[in-house]
């Protein structure tokens, strides 16, 4: 997929979603776009490519007077286009949880953790722009977002980040993934981990798994990329995280260094063919770091 090419999830749906140019070439991030009564963004990608995302709303004939932001979480790489997006449509309302909301309208602190998390990654990054906050609805576990047509129930998933939801659509079942899902991109074989610092935690993870298991979900909506059948990617994701933070403990416990052992997963990541090498050996690191911390933690 090109980024920018607006494509339907499936035929007749109002779901549209893309590619918004994040790191490069890679086919990372996806951004979701609701044509409905009352128009959504499911999240916004980096803020360098929100000018992507207008003209998709434009190719869609969407006016974004009305329209509903809704990052899943605060993440740059899901939340940096929020603030921009407010921006450029005024009469827009950003809904986001609660754990959230406060980074939104004063990005200062998760600006300065994002660049220490990223490492190389931050050549793609462009500094948040600040929401104001009376343009925010922040939400909680059991609420709802009404579209016109549809509700999105809202999903509080903590493990990956504390600020993190998942959505569920109503009307059809599928459900808006966040980082909770893990990883599933073209290119990519299976499902992956992502476990970024601060606050990845194994046990969470593993609960926001379940949740969306009990969710029973027609379709999973991956911001990491695309739609795709449920099928026993859950399952596969469940068995994927512990043996990663497993295989990580190993190789702490083999080498001593955490220094160490960030080279040793950077040395042989897979992914560079799919994502770059950049954006492939930043990402294998910060996910090591992550669990490194979580181990400290535990």
């Amino acid at each position: 997929m090109e980024p920018g090419t607006v494509t339907r999830v499936s035929p007749g749906s109002a779901l549209y979603y893309l590619d918004p140019g994040a790191f490069g070439p890679a086919t990372y991030c996806s951004v979701y776009l609701y044509d409905t009564p009352r128009p959504a963004v499911i999240d916004t990608g980096l803020g360098t490519n929100y000018q992507t995302i207008l003209d998709a709303l434009e190719t869609l004939g969407i006016d974004c007077a009305d329209l509903a932001i809704v990052p899943t979480h605060v993440h740059l790489d899901h939340a940096g286009g929020a603030g921009y997006l407010a921006e450029a449509c005024p009469e827009a309302t950003v809904y986001v949880h609660e754990a959230g909301a406060s980074h939104l309208v004063d990005p200062a602190r998760l600006w300065a953790g994002t660049r220490a998390a990223v490492g190389e990654q931050i050549q793609y990054y462009i500094e948040p722009k600040p929401v104001p906050e009376a343009r925010i609805v922040e939400l909680g576990d059991g609420d709802r977002i009404d579209l016109g047509d549809r509700e999105l129930s809202v999903h509080h998933a903590p493990g990956h980040a504390f600020h993190q939801a998942v959505f569920q659509d109503q009307s059809t079942g599928g459900v808006f993934t966040a980082d909770a899902a893990g990883i599933h991109t073209p290119g990519v074989d299976g499902v992956r981990p992502t476990s970024p610092p601060p606050g990845f935690d194994l046990a969470g993870c593993l609960a926001d798994v379940e949740m969306i298991q009990e969710l029973d979900p027609t379709a999973l909506y991956y911001a990491h990329f695309g739609p795709a059948e449920p099928a026993d990617l859950l399952d596969e994701y469940a068995t994927v995280l512990e043996s990663w933070v497993e295989s990580v403990a190993d190789k702490r416990a083999e080498l001593g260094a955490d220094d160490a052992v960030v080279e040793y997963f950077v040395s042989r990541t897979d992914t560079v063919e799919a994502w770059g090498p950049v954006k492939a050996r930043a990402e294998t690191a910060m996910n090591v770091r992550g669990v490194l911390e979580y181990l400290d933690e535990a």
